[in-house]
């Protein structure tokens, strides 16, 4: 266990290394943060810091910097987190208002979080359990051409196109019975009504039924809890030298949806703001870069996970602001 001095260093070595990008000396360390105490008393915390794997020096004759170990007491030391200013709060409510459906959702929530954060941001599409299917349309396009579309009571739209020549009245029958079959249902008890629909029409109309019915599954039965939606990937180049080799393995494991879904999916356990930093993350594309994230939702319900990514070197204290503030206004914003 650290005393209450070695801590106050400890944070003071974290806060001006994010803000300096440089190692960070005893001396500096006393004239900035008024520690109160010599700078030999302070190379002598640093030296226990050090030994206890919390700091490290770079290069010989340089400051200290923090390893992931410290940013992570560095992080577990953090009280409480300060919510946003009343500019910023505003900031997020004007550019999250006016979206139409939750594709415009899901796509603002990410340009959100990389402009507050300048970082990467990582959105997995929710999952809301109340959800019901509140409308179903076929329209034509062209002789050969129809539009499925399936409006969600969140906002949510579906749309499909599908080759299926058909004249107008069996267009209309086909349209009316997905209606009936679908409309103010969950997803779920749309899905088992929908298995027995084709019965309904006459023998010869089965076979174009059964395209706008298997078509109609297939939308209802993706779970949109398997998409992530990634932005503000040209931040990365901002940060290129942080990284031990080159930003090509992040790149790579940020492209992976099944990686992303597992990171995502843990934070979704936890109370509030989780952080997994470096060195602590499974996916070794991702460990030289620290990942902090927060489930959204209903007060009743978890419906999916949002965050960033960036380098260890971060400003935790505000990204884990911005992030929590982001993922509290959506699930408001979609109750």
């Amino acid at each position: 266990m650290l005393d209450d001095r070695k801590l106050t260093v400890l944070r003071a070595i974290v806060t001006d290394y994010v803000s300096s990008q440089e190692p960070v000396g005893s001396k500096a360390l006393v004239e900035r943060y008024r520690l109160g105490v010599s700078p030999a008393t302070v190379r002598n915390d640093m030296a226990v810091l050090e030994d206890e794997g919390y700091i490290t020096q770079p290069h010989t004759s340089a400051g200290r910097i923090p390893t992931d170990k410290g940013y992570r007491l560095f992080v577990d030391q953090i009280g409480e987190i300060k919510p946003l200013s009343v500019a910023e709060r505003r900031a997020v409510e004007t550019f999250m208002s006016g979206a139409v459906d939750m594709d415009d959702v899901v796509a603002r929530t990410v340009r959100l979080l990389a402009r507050l954060t300048h970082q990467v941001a990582i959105v997995q599409y929710p999952v809301i359990s109340s959800t019901v299917v509140r409308h179903v349309d076929l329209i034509r396009l062209s002789a050969d051409d129809l539009m499925l579309i399936v409006v969600s009571s969140n906002g949510r739209v579906e749309q499909h196109t599908l080759t299926l020549v058909v004249d107008e009245e069996l267009r209309a029958e086909i349209r009316t019975r997905l209606a009936a079959a679908v409309v103010d249902r969950s997803a779920q008890r749309a899905i088992e009504v929908l298995a027995s629909v084709d019965e309904e029409f006459r023998p010869e109309d089965r076979a174009a039924a059964r395209v706008a019915i298997t078509t109609l599954l297939e939308l209802l039965g993706t779970p949109p809890s398997t998409r992530v939606v990634v932005g503000g990937v040209p931040n990365l180049a901002r940060f290129a030298s942080e990284f031990e080799s080159t930003v090509g393995p992040v790149l790579e494991a940020l492209e992976e949806q099944v990686v992303l879904l597992k990171l995502l999916g843990e934070a979704a356990t936890s109370d509030d703001v989780f952080v997994r930093i470096g060195g602590e993350n499974p996916y070794e594309g991702l460990q030289s870069t620290s990942m902090v994230a927060s489930a959204y939702g209903s007060p009743q319900d978890v419906w999916a996970t949002l965050g960033i990514v960036g380098p260890t070197r971060m400003d935790y204290p505000s990204m884990m602001a911005s992030v929590r503030a982001v993922a509290r206004y959506v699930g408001r914003f979609l109750a």
